[in-house]
């Protein structure tokens, strides 16, 4: 299994879309740029048919140190969440988007 790049994302965009690799990498960069920045201010970035990436707030609690059992305070932290699409769980069945699989 590969894994998706950023490489591999601009080298896909210049090949679809015909702008020239560095302003592919130079788009690519300014699109992830734009999702963080979003996702720093709090802001949840929903993508139509893929996702919602968003910022979950974590309280402080009690954690175990699972080799010597000692307890430990776990500070307050964000955490990034992403929940997917309908259409993109469908996509991982093998299904089509719209049609629900009663079986399962």
């Amino acid at each position: 299994m590969n894994t998706v790049t950023r490489a591999h994302l601009a080298e896909h965009i210049y090949t679809q879309v015909g702008l020239s690799r560095n302003e592919s990498a130079d788009l690519l960069e300014s699109v992830l740029e734009r999702l963080a920045l979003a996702l720093q201010a709090g802001d949840s970035v929903k993508i139509s048919g893929f996702g919602t990436f968003s910022v979950r707030q974590k309280g402080r609690r009690i954690g175990r140190n699972p080799k010597t059992g000692v307890e430990v305070p776990i500070l307050p932290r964000s955490v990034l969440v992403f929940r997917p699409s309908q259409v993109l769980k469908a996509r991982v069945n093998g299904q089509e988007p719209g049609t629900e699989d009663d079986a399962a």
